[in-house]
């Protein structure tokens, strides 16, 4: 069963109740905002993405931002692979009770770390039936526990506000981070991927391709102070890994330095970065992490000295949503997946896999929908998205609105897995395979209408 029969029944915008107060009636009310954060590391013996944790080369962390106004707003980025499905939505029922607010409000977005760990709580339940070893994959007890502290700092953030007065737009270049992992050949199709750790000269010599090369700056001030900083990057955050050793990665080093050297609260989410990585600039040498973490840090600090502030109050922030059906990949056949879950002779890859699909084709064939919202903050609009999703979607987005500063987050619900642009699918490669998709080349249609219909409404 397809998801997506049209265009109309893909869409169906969920603009979210918003109180405002008339200029000539009542003052603006003014922002308020608050911040948290929680150490996010798994305890040795629990599974990251591919191995089991053998210790915490640095702490991960998740990170957020509470926004007051005429609504309250949370933006969690987390140093985590991803967050799927029932998963999703356990965090942000816990935040939204923690704070006083909706789920469809809070914003949970991973940095997409490899030495880290997954939650999916509805792919562990599927595991669990079939009795395969979910906790292999997800430990439930860890991720549960992480979910309660992320609550309790939530709520003990809303007991000190901090009043924002102005907001701070910037954006600076990244050098020699970000390159396109897919290459062409003369044909149109895929000739290389080019990894985040490339050790073959010739891929790493091929051209950077397309890639967003700019870090966007979102800052919070009360008058001169700041009080805390948002940073938006487009790359696959990963040096090296599958060390066993959980860490954030070089994007996580870089804001971590950048928040220590300012003494201001730093938080930092990944575009999309599906088809991008770091590989024309990384062989994958141990020493290249710090190098990729300066030059990003360096990127950041250009964001924030070219911050241009505006003052901004209550009013000037709302949260809007979209709600999309997503078409399932076709290779996505219900029989098949209950086959390999069933049959003991397949790999417990395979199966795995087969889980998360199936996980995946059930909610496309119950209807249900992903949210992708726009926040908006003055002449800044934030949009928050699904999945490993390619590039050409952030790209798409700042030039259908120029007038506006648009960042985008992706790695929000990670059920999709990469998506990619339509024609990607026709030239191969690795990002749009089986093994790695589960929508169809039709997503393109579905999600830039979507994004269109965020920006147009704002």
């Amino acid at each position: 069963m397809n998801c997506v029969t049209s265009l109309r029944a893909c869409l169906a915008v969920t603009v979210l109740a918003v109180t405002l107060f008339s200029a000539n009636t009542l003052p603006a009310e003014p922002l308020k905002l608050s911040t948290f954060a929680v150490d996010a590391s798994p305890p040795v013996g629990s599974p990251l993405a591919y191995d089991m944790t053998k210790g915490i080369q640095e702490p991960l962390t998740l990170k957020g931002v509470i926004l007051q106004g005429d609504q309250t707003v949370v933006l969690c980025a987390l140093d985590w692979i991803g967050v799927a499905n029932g998963s999703q939505d356990v965090f942000k029922e816990a935040i939204a009770e923690a704070v006083g607010t909706k789920p469809e409000l809070i914003m949970l977005h991973t940095l997409h770390q490899h030495d880290a760990p997954e939650a999916d709580a509805t792919t562990h339940e599927v595991l669990a039936e079939f009795n395969l070893p979910a906790e292999k994959r997800y430990d439930q007890k860890f991720v549960a526990d992480v979910v309660a502290r992320t609550a309790a700092a939530a709520k003990q953030a809303t007991s000190s506000w901090q009043t924002v007065t102005h907001i701070g737009l910037g954006e600076g270049v990244i050098e020699k981070v970000a390159s396109n992992r897919r290459i062409l050949g003369e044909d149109g199709k895929v000739k290389y991927t080019r990894y985040t750790a490339t050790t073959d000269p010739v891929i790493r010599a091929q051209p950077t391709g397309t890639i967003d090369p700019m870090c966007k700056s979102i800052s919070f001030y009360n008058e001169d102070k700041p009080l805390a900083v948002m940073t938006y990057y487009a790359t696959h955050p990963q040096s090296y890994y599958r060390t066993g050793m959980a860490n954030p990665d070089f994007p996580g080093m870089a804001r971590n330095s950048r928040q220590e050297k300012t003494n201001v609260f730093h938080i930092h989410f990944n575009g999309a970065g599906g088809n991008i990585g770091a590989g024309k600039w990384n062989d994958g040498a141990h020493e290249n992490r710090q190098v990729l973490a300066d030059r990003v840090e360096s990127g950041m600090t250009l964001a924030f000295n070219a911050t241009e502030k505006f003052p901004i109050s209550s009013s000037d922030m709302e949260m809007t949503s979209v709600e999309v059906q997503l078409p399932p990949a076709l290779h996505l056949v219900q029989e098949n997946l209950l086959t390999t879950l069933k049959d003991s002779n397949s790999s417990e890859q395979a199966r795995w896999q087969a889980a998360r699909e199936l996980v995946w084709l059930r909610r496309c064939e119950a209807g249900d929908t992903i949210a992708l919202s726009c926040l908006k903050l003055g002449k800044a609009r934030i949009i928050h998205m699904p999945g490993e999703l390619f590039v050409e979607y952030q790209l798409a987005a700042q030039k259908m609105r120029p007038d506006l500063f648009v960042a985008m987050a992706a790695y929000g619900d990670y059920s999709p897995g990469y998506i990619g642009t339509e024609i990607a699918y026709s030239q191969g490669g690795y990002e749009t395979s089986q093994a790695a998709t589960r929508v169809s080349s039709r997503v393109e249609q579905v999600l830039m209408a979507g994004i269109q219909k965020l920006l147009q409404n704002q």
